[in-house]
């Protein structure tokens, strides 16, 4: 019941202090989530005074872009400040980081497709036109997976692939997006010989065996990393040292001056990896940034120091 202090408002009245509309009112009022308090004689609404304090906060939540289910359980919620309107308010901003990428990625794909020649954009378009947005690593950890011996260690191999497989940048540069699609192009493409060539000390050191060489070619690769930032040339140490162990323990031998010289013969080139590297440090890099480290990049700067050293003991 009403009282002096407690008056009760019509729908327009309602809506009118509110700053509504009372299509808006009688929504949220069809909904369960602005209920009446009672009705007129001739039947029509009748809100308390908690109404309006009630329709601000739906339509505060509603503009910050929640659901009306995510609005429904903060307003049944007794204490507004507590864990349901946490809980929503971080859901909701996590959508919009996703969408906030994604719309990155389509700016990026625009400029991309609008700045450059006439005769490229077809087959921009065509790069384009299988990605999602923001695109998805998935095509490119398959292809590691096919390249990878079979049965290798669950943890190995996702060691692997965190390293060997790029995220896409969340604000990126058209340049990068077309690094990305060229990449998911490469990766989906049907291998030469109708499967992934596999390197020969898969075949030598199994799949545990190729799990342990991969653990000390990351260790080895870290070690590079410096190296590669500051642009030094390739040279014998440390680095070197805990690759050249790593394939030792692959093939089962020993480090030595003779097992240095062989090895630069058995690591062969693979031009379609070369490519992936290339096209993964463009990626990793904004255009005014400085290169970033790659498995490919570390890998190039080893092989060299190799040869360099071999010069050194022969």
């Amino acid at each position: 019941m009403s009282t002096a202090e407690e008056p009760l408002r019509s729908i327009g009245e309602l809506a009118q202090r509110a700053g509504a509309t009372v299509k808006t009112v009688r929504f949220y009022s069809d909904r369960g989530l602005l209920p009446e308090s009672a009705r007129s004689g001739g039947g029509h609404r009748r809100y308390g005074p908690r109404a309006l304090e009630q329709l601000t906060l739906i339509r505060s939540l509603r503009a910050l872009g929640l659901s009306l289910p995510e609005v429904r359980r903060v307003v049944d919620d007794a204490d507004v400040a507590g864990h349901v309107l946490e809980d929503a308010v971080a859901s909701r901003l996590r959508e919009l980081g996703s969408e906030l990428r994604a719309m990155r990625w389509r700016e990026a794909a625009l400029r991309l497709v609008g700045e450059c020649p006439p005769a490229e954009r077809a087959d921009r378009l065509r790069l384009l036109g299988v990605l999602s947005t923001p695109p998805s690593t998935a095509p490119l950890a398959r292809f590691w997976r096919a390249w990878l011996p079979p049965r290798m260690p669950a943890r190995a191999t996702a060691a692997f692939l965190e390293a060997a497989v790029p995220q896409p940048p969340d604000e990126p540069h058209p340049t990068q997006v077309l690094a990305f699609a060229q990449l998911h192009a490469m990766t989906t493409a049907p291998c030469p010989g109708g499967r992934q060539p596999q390197p020969e000390v898969h075949r030598v050191a199994g799949a545990r065996g190729a799990a342990v060489l991969y653990a000390g070619l990351a260790e080895a690769y870290e070690l590079t990393g410096p190296h590669l930032r500051r642009a030094r040339d390739p040279h014998p140490g440390e680095a070197l040292d805990a690759y050249a162990a790593a394939y030792a323990s692959a093939y089962g031998s020993r480090d030595s001056p003779e097992f240095r010289r062989r090895l630069t013969a058995r690591l062969a080139t693979e031009p379609r990896l070369d490519r992936y590297w290339e096209l993964t440090a463009v990626v990793l890099t904004p255009p005014a940034g400085h290169p970033e480290p790659t498995p490919g990049s570390a890998d190039d700067w080893l092989r060299a120091a190799l040869e360099q050293d071999n010069t050194r003991t022969a």
